[in-house]
């Protein structure tokens, strides 16, 4: 773990909902190898950003996507940025990875393009929560290629997600939520796995991680938000920023203003 200063003096407006977050800020460092379950877009609004996978070369962009679970480094120093995470489970996660070529995708600038009128109203002044999610189906959209996914995910493995999304337990075994969906635990963890991209044990870290993002985004104590999401106490939620998005949670989050939104796909459809 690092004790410089990442993403120094990063004061960003930032709006969350469970399984995601957009913001932006300038941003005044490097981010270290980190790998994470959103699938990350990163535009840089007056300048170019650089991503990099695993110990790969350094890609330089104007905008970048990185899909789940994929270790990388960011470096955007001095850029005002915008960065979006997107849930891979639902159906603009699922339709945006099955549009990239690979592990990290650069924008061409006529899809940059596409974005930037509308990144360059959020950048000017704060949205409402629908404006901010037409903001964000707009962007993901217009870096989706062909048709929505006709596919669904396992309608076994669709309610395990909704009862870990809906459970408050700190610890959610999978031997009960195989039980909840009529599997062996063994059937259900591999069928888990093979649908989502992730162990079970790895998404349960993930969003009792995003529980806590959010928490501290609503004011709480770093050892509040810890203990609420199920984290042994904030030593060990810092640990787990570290490993998935490279940074500390008052490092991420920054100075900024925050704002809880409701899921943005699910407004911009309603």
């Amino acid at each position: 773990m690092t004790s410089a200063p990442i993403f120094n003096g990063w004061t960003p407006r930032a709006y969350f909902w469970e399984g995601g977050w957009i913001g932006v800020g300038r941003a005044g460092g490097v981010v270290p190898p980190h790998a994470h379950h959103a699938v990350q877009i990163s535009l840089g609004l007056d300048g170019p950003i650089r991503l990099r996978a695993g110990d790969g070369d350094w890609e330089t962009h104007r905008g970048g996507i990185v899909l789940p679970d994929v270790t990388h480094s960011f470096d955007a120093t001095g850029t005002v940025v915008v960065m979006l995470f997107v849930d891979p489970e639902s159906r603009e996660g699922r339709w945006l990875r099955r549009s990239l070529a690979g592990p990290i995708t650069g924008l061409t600038a006529e899809r940059f393009e596409c974005c930037l009128p509308g990144l360059r109203v959020f950048q000017d002044r704060p949205l409402d929560a629908a404006e901010t999610a037409r903001l964000v189906t707009s962007v993901v959209h217009n870096l989706c290629v062909g048709p929505p996914p006709a596919h669904r995910l396992d309608e076994r493995v669709a309610r395990a997600l909704e009862v870990i999304r809906r459970s408050d337990a700190s610890r959610i075994p999978l031997d009960d939520v195989a039980r909840m969906v009529f599997l062996s635990p063994s059937r259900f963890a591999h069928l888990f796995a093979e649908e989502v991209g992730l162990p079970f044990r790895r998404y349960v870290l993930w969003r009792k991680l995003s529980r806590a993002l959010q928490a501290i985004g609503r004011g709480s104590s770093l050892s509040a938000a810890a203990h609420a999401s199920g984290f042994a106490d904030s030593a060990h939620l810092t640990r787990t920023f570290y490993q998935m998005f490279g940074m500390a949670p008052t490092a991420m989050l920054g100075r900024g203003e925050l704002y809880e939104i409701p899921a943005p796909f699910e407004v911009a459809s309603a």
